[in-house]
């Protein structure tokens, strides 16, 4: 029998077969190189998680509030400088050294005033600074969460208003590492601590300069709401809890956080804002940082008959017109 009877039949010597042909060869390799890869990238992902990733802890009440006291610290005098009608700047040195700025406002000249004014305190959102509270546009970006307008508003009806910048925000930037640096490190690297400070020791400036402002002749101080946008919603919500002088709290879209970060997560705090005359929460029905059942489950947590949901359609940017629904808070 020759070869010719058999011309393809695989394994005679010297014939070809379908696996000695040098195109096929390359998918295989190629599989094999992608299942590697496949490996390496699930192994590292798996290393990442193991190291980096953040894991949700529970710390006691008594540690919330030892790292929110600021009890003891040196009273503060603040420097004020006039910025036109009824507005002055002010600066004071804070518990720790840290140089703390923003601005009050008044309705009105507060020497000729018949009565104290009640107070307003508004806190502004990460990336941003109290200068958002003052103007439609700032640094030539126009102020997009409107929080313009809610000191319009109060300043109607015949509030002062309170804003500072907060840590590593405005005139307190850090260029050497910045807002977004420390994100990228939280997300990247589980460096939490960082952005819990930030927030925790923005608080700590605001309770010293009410200790301060609240005693004066000018300012009501049975009479002292707190708002604030986003990351100001937050820490609405958590300076609201911790101080029994403020009467009334509106959280405006505060973003979704677990015990992942539960020294600034406000469900942490949320018994606190019991007793509060008016506690509000204004969310976006596709807010990109909380949704809609997050905020629904975060409203269910407040405490109290005082409370009232406003929800608004769109994303964490809220309609132009979000501030005239606020009129009753006030």
């Amino acid at each position: 029998m020759n070869s010719d009877s058999h011309p393809m039949r695989p394994g005679l010597p010297g014939l070809p077969t379908p696996h000695s042909q040098p195109g096929r060869r390359w998918p295989r390799r190629l599989a094999r190189g992608g299942l590697a890869l496949l490996g390496l990238a699930l192994l590292l992902g798996l290393l990442w998680w193991q190291l980096f990733a953040l894991r949700p802890y529970q710390p006691s009440p008594q540690d919330l509030a030892a790292r929110y006291a600021h009890a003891g610290a040196v009273p503060i005098t603040p420097q004020l400088r006039a910025l036109g009608p009824h507005a002055q700047e002010i600066r004071f040195i804070s518990f720790d050294g840290a140089a703390v700025n923003g601005r009050i406002q008044y309705p009105s000249d507060p020497a000729q005033a018949k009565a104290p004014f009640p107070l307003l305190v508004a806190m502004h959102g990460l990336g941003r600074s109290h200068m958002r509270w003052w103007q439609a546009s700032y640094k030539g970006g126009e102020t997009l969460e409107h929080t313009h307008l809610v000191t319009e508003l109060a300043l109607k009806q015949g509030y002062a208003v309170l804003a500072l910048d907060a840590r590593r925000h405005g005139e307190r930037k850090n260029l050497d590492y910045s807002v977004l640096d420390l994100m990228r490190d939280m997300d990247l690297w589980g460096k939490r601590e960082p952005y819990e400070q930030m927030i925790i020791d923005s608080i700590k400036d605001y309770r010293l300069l009410l200790d301060w402002l609240l005693p004066q002749p000018q300012i009501d101080a049975s009479r002292v709401q707190l708002t604030g946008y986003s990351m100001g919603g937050q820490m609405a919500l958590i300076l609201g809890s911790l101080e029994p002088r403020v009467t009334a709290v509106a959280a405006i879209v505060p973003p979704h956080l677990d015990d992942k970060v539960a020294a600034v997560s406000p469900q942490r705090f949320l018994p606190g804002l019991a007793g509060k005359k008016k506690l509000w929460l204004l969310s976006a029905e596709d807010d990109e940082y909380a949704s809609a059942a997050q905020n629904q489950a975060l409203f269910e947590a407040m405490p109290g008959a005082a409370k009232q949901h406003l929800r608004f359609p769109g994303g964490h940017i809220l309609p132009r017109d979000y501030p005239e629904r606020m009129a009753p808070w006030f």
